[in-house]
């Protein structure tokens, strides 16, 4: 624990300006961003006594071991700037919206030449109008099946698209009159761009203008005896009555508006936000977030409009938006916001009318959600503050273990040992900077093992040697920054990075090492530390029979109560840290079974291998393929086909085995790989990781 006055800067070198701070720990990570009007003012209330400071922020400032600001010209470029380096440097002292996902938008595609309607999510396109959010994708394709009877748009893939081109033949919803089938020149190009743009005009809530259209239309036809097409604009204006009534008509015809309500507690706050466009409701959206900070209605309200607009721009921003509580100040936002829109943006609490009452059901969502996410969740602040401190206690560290380690081991009968490294901060995932690592039987120059004897003992003590020894690497070059050699040019500290500016992976130790097993995986990881000289990161293991919690040195497990947050915690851990490394080994094993005699032909890639095995059937069919019918398959001509062929008859199999008790042949039976096995043998379905972050090490 750092004391604050250890590193106040003197109240005359903050200047009396605006601008934005860093608070970093002793590891230099940036832990906190703010902005503040005035920096000077702002700064001090940091350096009070730690008495007057609510927990949160006094939790902050004694983790914190430095601080660093940068001064800009107005509010409005501190907010920008606040908000750049929250994305950039993920602060864990920072409100952090959790339980946000990607929500989906229904999008027409309209810098295409055939525009396509689809659901989208992510980062929004130049050139692609976009409707929503929604809750969920099934709401989109609902509301798109009704207005595809009338706007006959076209919504299959580019794949289809240049197929039904390439056959001259539509798919179906062509042949059902669901799409005017551009494909095969039913319409031009213009005429279906025209329906595009009146399908987007109808989803942006200009419907009234249509429906008279189309009910004009309709009695003409009537008048002119033309029932058929009458019944059919009727059907067409039933489809998009019922479209609307989806979306319930809530405020005037004209208004576009986003609602943003907050609701708290002392840990936690729900965002809920109403996407209003020309009047009706269009989507909706909310998010959950831990309290890490000392934050006002207002301030928190702020964050909401940062994540929600930060990367927005134009018309995704609307001309209101309405708020259960103003940032202070809300000058700087709210031109802000007008910044990027382009034109006034009205930021203000509603005072009367629909508009009130419209927020008034978005604060009892923002209610309901805080109500259902406290009983759901188990991983909240408190829960996770008194787990730390169940560990602490159980493992006699001198403070709760804020960043913890786990490693695992993971092979299939001693083939494919890999072994898998996941980090828990807080209590919370950090996926960035998970890691996984095949193990070789080497560490450096040093030949730990040969042959098959591979076990999960040496490979344990492999994997934390090679992790603690690039830590030490990163030591060392972090002594010579801290040195003020590669400081800031103003002077100012700044963090180990890679060559792309990306903060170093291990450059930050953890608090506890956990490893799945018992006692041999502990006194394993222990040695390798001691080798390595670190006598600073505790190291305990958890062992799947019962639970235990071993420590070095100890011949009798530490038993935590099976209703300890402490346990329910490590469990996460080792389970999370259990999941990746079978995850990593079942793509190693998956590559090895693939492997086969068509591997071995020079030239021959994946693409071509796949053709081959999809016009013959099998492999054994292909051997006994001839030349010419080889060339039969698209992409391969006589030269190849002549070496795949030389090279199957080099690898022909054995000649078929006898049963000496009937005579019969017995025909070779290819079997599927076997099932994933963990450290102990035992079947294990992986779950669906975000394993991309994951980086092999």
């Amino acid at each position: 624990m750092a004391d604050p006055s250890s590193y106040r800067p003197k109240p005359g070198d903050i200047p009396d300006s605006p601008g934005v701070y860093k608070f970093r720990d002793e590891h230099h990570r940036v832990i906190y961003v703010g902005k503040a009007k005035s920096l000077r003012q702002r700064l001090a209330n940091y350096f009070q006594d730690l008495a007057n400071l609510h927990p949160r922020t006094r939790t902050m400032v004694t983790t914190a071991a430095s601080v660093e600001w940068t001064v800009v010209s107005t509010e409005v470029e501190a907010l920008q700037l606040e908000y750049s380096w929250i994305k950039e440097f993920d602060p864990r002292f920072n409100v952090k919206y959790r339980d946000d996902k990607s929500y989906p938008y229904l999008a027409v595609t309209m810098n295409e030449e055939f525009p396509r309607v689809q659901v989208m999510r992510g980062h929004k396109k130049k050139g692609v109008r976009y409707f929503g959010p929604y809750a969920h994708a099934w709401a989109i394709r609902d509301t798109v099946d009704l207005l595809l009877r009338v706007f006959p748009v076209r919504t299959c893939s580019a794949g289809v698209f240049r197929n039904a081109a390439r056959t001259g033949r539509p798919c179906l919803l062509g042949y059902i009159g669901k799409c005017s089938a551009p494909c095969v020149g039913r319409v031009s190009a213009g005429e279906h761009r025209e329906l595009a743009e009146e399908f987007s005009d109808f989803m942006a809530g200009r419907t009234g203008t249509y429906l008279r259209r189309l009910e004009k239309e309709m009695t003409e036809a009537a008048e002119e005896m033309e029932y058929e097409r009458a019944a059919r604009l009727r059907d067409d204006i039933e489809a998009l009555k019922k479209a609307m009534e989806k979306n319930a008509v809530v405020l005037a015809d004209a208004t576009d508006a986003d609602l943003v309500a907050v609701a708290e507690d002392e840990l936690e706050a729900a965002v809920q936000i109403f996407h209003v466009r020309g009047g009706r409701v269009r989507g909706q959206r909310g998010w959950v977030t831990d309290k890490v900070e000392d934050v006002t209605t207002g301030a928190l309200t702020e964050h909401a409009l940062q994540q929600l607009y930060g990367e927005e721009s134009g018309d995704a921003v609307p001309r209101e938006v309405l708020v259960t509580a103003l940032p202070d100040p809300a000058e700087p936002v709210q031109q802000w916001l007008t910044d990027r829109r382009g034109s006034n943006v009205s930021l203000r609490i509603p005072q009367r009318g629909d508009k009130k009452a419209l927020m008034e059901t978005v604060q009892r969502n923002a209610l309901q959600a805080l109500a259902l996410h406290k009983t759901r969740r188990a991983s909240d602040l408190t829960t996770r503050s008194r787990a730390l401190e169940e560990i602490a206690e159980a493992l006699g560290l001198d403070s709760a273990p804020l960043r913890i380690e786990c490693y695992d081991i993971s092979h299939l009968q001693g083939d494919d040992v890999v072994a898998s490294m996941v980090v828990f901060e807080d209590g919370l995932q950090r996926k960035s900077e998970y890691r996984r690592f095949q193990i070789r039987g080497r560490v450096g120059d040093t030949q730990i093992w040969h042959g098959q004897g591979q076990d999960d003992v040496r490979s344990m003590h492999e994997v934390i040697t090679r992790r603690f020894k690039r830590y030490l690497a990163e030591k060392e070059r972090t002594g010579e920054w801290a040195d003020g050699e590669d400081a800031l040019a103003d002077g100012s500290p700044g963090a180990p990075t890679e060559d792309d500016g990306r903060p170093k992976r291990f450059a930050y130790p953890p608090q506890l090492v956990v490893v799945d097993g018992g006692r041999p995986q502990v006194a394993a990881a222990q040695r390798a530390l001691d080798e390595l000289g670190i006598d600073d990161v505790a190291v305990c293991g958890l062992a799947k029979r019962l639970e235990e919690v071993w420590l070095p040195g100890e011949d009798d497990p530490v038993v935590l109560p099976r209703s300890s947050e402490g346990l329910y915690l490590l469990q996460r851990v080792r389970d999370e840290a259990h999941r990746f490394a079978i995850t990593y080994q079942r793509t190693r094993r998956a590559k090895r079974f693939r492997a086969g005699p068509l591997d071995d032909v020079p030239g021959l890639g994946e693409t071509r291998r796949q053709a081959l095995i999809k016009h013959f059937g099998s492999v054994k069919r292909l051997r006994s393929a001839t030349v010419d019918q080889i060339c039969e398959v698209p992409g391969i001509g006589r030269k190849t086909a002549e070496t795949i062929a030389a090279a199957l008859a080099r690898t022909a199999p054995a000649a078929p085995a006898v049963n000496t008790a009937t005579g019969e042949i017995i025909e070779d039976v290819e079997e599927a790989p076997p099932g994933t096995t963990g450290d102990a043998g035992e079947p294990v379905t992986a779950g669906a990781p975000d394993d991309r972050r994951g980086q092999e090490t």
